[in-house]
């Protein structure tokens, strides 16, 4: 018998693979992943942390005074007989003018001799002296050299009157022949012995050039060993009254826009004062004009004062400026607000019209962002321009056109992006200062998105 030499092939069984199966589920799973790593927004994230910025409130200030330059009646050699910035009363004298110039060398030769002072004057200066030394620090050395110019500034005066005393019977003879004249204050006040060209100059005169001490610029009366008629010979300052006109940063206007009084402190001597203030702008500056009617004397020569704002540390909320962005809202009238809907939330009815005219009433519950007296700040997701708004009880409509724009920042600590409002305290150029606990705002240790400018609200975001 033949053998069937026909040969069936085997075929095998399926078996499920499921190694296969989780190979293809992973490889999957990373395509998909690459693929939204690559296509989704990647934001650094700033944690916000309470925090604050030094400021630097230095400024120099323009002091305007009352001040009348005196000018000289006679020619001829001028010594003078009161100190610079120092207060004189009426009759007092203040210089001499000597037009032959017998009488100006005698005074002159005399005043270098202090032999002559008596027990008095020269007990007056030991005070002062043992009175600084008293009070003397290592820290105020500074003071030193102001303090040895007012000690030579009084032996000289006193040493000039001393001289002219002793000369009675010589200048009574020489202003019987008219060659010795004496200046006396007409009126009481500080007498100073410089002129700059600022004596008459006013608030409303002031322009931001004035400041520039390198192009500054004054005479001292004093250097002058003679004078010519009609010169000036000194000047007073005739009130306590006076002012300094500062520009200021925008910054700090704005941080003391309702105020009315601010304290400073001079950098000349550290004392420091409380002292009304208004603001003006001029030609794009801003100016605070310090209104005081004390310490005057001590900056009589003075026409530059440097001070310094004393102000609370401005501190709450640090962030960097980068994060700051813009958001554009509809701003609607509270009164169209109701509770509504199944959660009981506020809410607006929108009444939207379809092609053939029939009306659809929809209660809608926006999220609100800020709020004034009348309005609310809204989102714009579920709204458009020219929706017609109904109000409660009522028949009147609004129609939804008016926006503003908030300043704020994207919160992200959910995974998205959250539109937040800021108020800023303080900004320089990398951080701001933000209040806390304003409504619609951010918190301490919120997460934020570093660049505000690349993102958007409810942006899905991989930091």
């Amino acid at each position: 018998m033949a053998k069937n030499k026909k040969v069936v092939r085997y075929r095998k069984p399926f078996h499920f693979n499921i190694g296969l199966i989780i190979f293809g589920i992973i490889f999957f799973y990373l395509m998909f992943y690459i693929y939204s790593y690559f296509t989704t927004s990647h934001i650094s994230v700033y944690e916000v942390i309470h925090g604050s910025i030094a400021i630097d409130n230095s400024y120099t200030g323009l002091a305007l005074r009352q001040e009348e330059i005196v000018a000289s009646g006679y020619s001829g050699q001028i010594n003078y007989y009161i100190k610079d910035a120092s207060k004189t009363s009426v009759g007092e004298l203040v210089y001499s003018v000597d037009s032959d110039g017998s009488i100006a060398e005698q005074i002159n030769l005399a005043s270098q001799d202090t032999s002559s002072l008596d027990e008095e004057c020269l007990s007056q200066l030991n005070n002062r002296i043992s009175a600084y030394t008293g009070s003397y620090r290592p820290q105020d050395f500074y003071e030193v050299y102001s303090f040895k110019d007012d000690l030579n500034a009084e032996l000289s005066e006193a040493v000039t009157i001393e001289a002219l005393s002793s000369m009675k019977d010589a200048i009574a003879t020489a202003e019987e022949n008219a060659t010795f004249h004496t200046g006396k204050a007409a009126k009481a006040g500080i007498v100073v012995y410089y002129t700059d060209g600022y004596e008459s100059v006013k608030p409303e005169d002031v322009t931001l050039s004035m400041f520039d001490e390198s192009s500054y610029s004054k005479v001292n009366l004093k250097e002058k060993t003679s004078v010519t008629a009609q010169d000036p010979a000194y000047k007073l300052i005739v009130k306590e009254d006076w002012q300094l006109m500062i520009p200021v940063r925008e910054d700090l206007a704005k941080q003391l826009k309702n105020a009315s009084v601010v304290r400073i402190r001079f950098k000349k001597d550290g004392s420091t004062a409380r002292v009304p203030f208004t603001i003006e702008e001029k030609d794009g500056t801003k100016y605070f004009i310090l209104s005081l009617s004390h310490s005057m004397i001590r900056f009589a020569a003075d026409r530059f004062v440097d001070i310094e704002f004393l102000l609370e540390e401005d501190a709450g909320l640090k962030i960097p400026n980068s994060a700051i962005t813009n958001k554009e809202f509809f701003v609607v009238p509270m009164e169209y607000f109701q509770k509504g809907g199944d959660s009981n939330e506020d809410g607006i009815v929108v009444r939207r019209t379809d092609k053939n005219g029939n009306h659809t009433d929809e209660f809608i519950c926006p999220v609100v962002y800020f709020s004034t007296e009348y309005s609310y700040y809204i989102d714009g997701d579920k709204l458009m321009d020219g929706d017609i708004l109904l109000k409660p009880n009522s028949d009147e409509t609004y129609t939804i056109h008016d926006t503003a724009k908030l300043e704020g920042i994207y919160c992200i600590n959910k995974g998205y992006a959250v539109f937040r409002r800021i108020d800023t305290i303080y900004q320089n150029e990398e951080y701001s200062i933000i209040r806390s606990g304003t409504d619609y705002g951010i918190s301490l240790y919120d997460h934020i998105a570093l660049d505000g400018s690349a993102i958007t609200e409810n942006a899905l975001l991989h930091e």
